[in-house]
This record gives structure tokens, sequence and C-alpha cells, in this order.
């Protein structure tokens, strides 16, 4: 595999990484626009965007981009979240010429006003979906307690109320400001070539506005924090608790990605040992997530309303052992073998390899081969989780709860 990088003139960024030994070939546009880009004022606009990106540009109409997609057998898809917005389509090496012409297209919409009307009834749907899911409802709450005065605290599909009152004119003036060839970065896995990579963004991209929006990027100061959102009709109690952890900029992340695998993975963790395999709960887990300027550990519980007191003093002797002991030898050693093998076996396909080339050029303007990424977790040691606890303990900082109990 080799790896390419260059700028076309107006900014946008092109990384690729090209691989002759597959057959498929993924690519994905990473936009630096989320919903911690927005206002309260205009909450949920970067999600309601995404979704206004397949309703047609002046070159293809909806059906269009529809159809053809089809046709060509393409994989193809967006997502919205707190630190950006990613289009991405996975195709035959053949179809890449036109996959990535209707792909780079739908970045540029012509946000008609009947589109726009229509589509705020499907995302205002949508909104009222998720409030009938407890977790959901878990999660948008603990993010704007935990994060409370930060922008992280914005809820990637916004509110009723602010999608509601949102104008075509105000998504216009986001989408002018934020999708400008600066905050964008083009990445390619897979099976082409470098100079048909370059053909394909001067052909397609080099006409987009050039310019760079800045981001407000500031620590976060979490305060303790507890929640409990009654919803009667639950059978279970779920939560969601957040503690501080390493941000995506922070060298010790990849230490907190692996303690999360010791204490909270879906298998074998000292969680799923306690708490799962004895059947007192539904569901316990524990990950590490990352974002520009923080970081967190999120603990998510789910069982019976009755044991939730108990479940809540298991995970704090969990979390109280392992941030007085560390860990052991064996469950590093464990931990490193199941990362790696996810590592290699993601990587194996273009489309794996894309999250992780396009998400750290954003982010860190970074490349890292799979050998890389191997290499740092196998590089890991029982010090370096004792010096990732010292400085993030785990915790139960922000508890949101959701289901029949009040408290």
């Amino acid at each position: 595999m080799t790896f390419h990088h260059t700028t076309l003139d107006n900014g946008l960024e092109v990384v690729a990484e090209i691989n002759p030994d597959v057959h498929s070939v993924a690519f994905g546009f990473y936009v630096k626009a989320g919903s911690r880009d927005e206002t309260s004022e205009i909450s949920g606009v970067s999600h309601f965007l995404e979704h206004m990106a397949f309703k047609g540009t002046d070159k293809f109409s909806g059906e269009d981009v529809n159809r053809i997609f089809d046709e060509l057998g393409a994989d193809n898809n967006a997502a919205t979240g707190e630190e950006s917005t990613v289009y991405y389509a996975a195709t035959l090496s053949e179809y890449l010429p036109k996959t990535f012409e209707i792909q780079s297209s739908i970045l540029f919409p012509t946000l008609r006003q009947e589109d726009f009307d229509m589509e705020k009834n499907v995302i205002l749907e949508e909104i009222g979906m998720y409030a009938d899911q407890p977790s959901s409802v878990a999660y948008d709450n603990v993010m704007q307690a935990h994060f409370a005065g930060h922008p992280l605290s914005q809820s990637v599909l916004g509110t009723t109320e602010s999608v509601g009152a949102l104008s075509s004119e105000q998504m216009r003036a986001y989408h002018g400001k934020h999708y400008l060839a600066g905050n964008i970065v083009l990445a390619v896995t897979g099976q082409t070539d470098w100079n048909s990579v370059l053909e394909l963004a001067n052909l397609h991209c080099r006409h987009w506005p050039a310019g760079r929006t800045e981001r407000r990027v500031l620590p976060a100061k979490p305060k303790p924090s507890t929640k409990y959102i009654v919803k009667d009709q639950c059978q279970q109690q779920q939560l969601i608790q957040l503690s501080p952890a390493p941000s995506g900029n922070d060298p010790l992340r990849f230490a907190a990605e692996l303690l999360s695998v010791i204490v909270g993975d879906e298998c074998n963790s000292r969680l799923y040992w306690e708490l799962l395999d004895p059947g007192l709960v539904e569901s316990a887990e524990m990950g590490y997530y990352e974002y520009e300027d923080a970081g967190s550990y999120l603990t998510f519980l789910n069982g019976p309303p009755e044991e939730t007191k108990a479940n809540l003093q298991r995970i704090t002797d969990i979390y109280a052992a392992v941030n007085r002991q560390g860990v052991t030898a064996d469950e590093l050693e464990q931990a490193k073998n199941k990362v790696c093998s996810r590592l290699v076996l993601r990587g194996e396909r273009p489309m794996g390899r894309l999250g992780a080339l396009g998400g750290n050029w954003l982010l860190r303007r970074e490349y890292r081969t799979i050998a890389d990424d191997v290499a740092i977790v196998q590089g890991i040691t029982l010090e370096g989780i004792r010096q990732l606890l010292d400085q993030f303990p785990l915790g139960q900082m922000t508890t949101i709860g959701v289901g029949p109990l009040s408290s």
C-alpha cells in the first residue's frame, strides 16, 4: 500500500492509500462541520443538511442520485456526528469515476424550498422516534449535562423547536460558511491509482469555494450531576454515565482504548463477568470516546429497575479496584490481541480503512498504516495504563437514567 497527499489550490486536502491487491475502492468527503459547530438557534442543521444532500443537485435530481448509485451497485451513505459530516461510498474500481461524480456533487445540493419543507417533516419524525428510545434520550441528556457550556453539548439531531423553526435561508448560510474546500478532506482507499484520484478531484472539486472556518476549541469543564427521566412504560432501567478521558490529541488515547476493552468490552471484560455473565443486566459496557478538545469514558447500563442500585455499586467497585490496582498483564495482553485483530480484519476492506484514513487526517493531519497502529497498541505497557489512570481515573461523574425510576 502506498500513501499520497496533496492540497488543491482551493484548499481541499486529498489523501489516498492505494492498495492494488483488492478489487474495490472506497472514498469519503470528511467535512469539518457537526453539531458542535452550530448554535442553539440552528441546532440540528448539520444533520438536516446531510439529508438535503440526497435531494438533488444542479446536474442530478434526487431520483438520479438514488437510481445511478443502485445501478452501479455502489454502497453509499452519509453520517453526521458532533465533529464532522461524512459522505462516503464504496464501489468496484471501474465504477469509481461515475460514483465520484455523483457523490462529490451532492455536497452542494440545490436546497430547493419544496425539498426543504418535505425533509423537515422527516427530520421531525426522526426526532420523535428517537425520543421514544430510552438510550437515545439518555445519550442526548448526558452529553448536554456533562458538556454544559461547551459546544459538545449540542444535540446532533437538534430539537423539535430548533428544527421546526429552522429556515432554508439559515441552512444556506450555514452551508456557505462551513462547506468550504479548506474544511473538507477527501480520503480514498483501495484499488485505484494516484493520478486517477487527482484527475477526479480536479475535475469535480477544484471549483469548490476556497476558505476555512475556524472552530472554537476549548477544554471541557464538566461538573458532577445526576438526573433521572421517568418513563413508566419502560420495563428496564437504562443509565449512561460520563467521566473525563483523554482528548483526541492526547497520546494517552491509545491506552484509554485498551483500558475500555479490558474493563467494558461486550465480551470477556470485567463488566461482562461481573454483570452480564451472571445475568444481572441486559447489557453493561464501558467505552472510550475522543473529540478534538475533550474525551470521555462512557458507561452504559440496562437492567431490572429493582437491581439498579446494586448494579451501580458493582460498577463503582470495579472502577475503584482498577483505579487502585491497575490491570493485570494477562488482561493487557488479551486486550492487545483483540484490538490488533480488529484493526487487521477491518483494514482488509477499503471501506474498513476509510474511517481511519479520513478521520485521522481531519482531526490530526496524521497518516498511520495498519502496521503503525498495531505497533502502537503492542507498545502500551502496564506503566502506560497506570499513567492513564493517574491522570484520568475511571469514574461516574455525570449520570442520566431513563426508565421507571425517579431516583
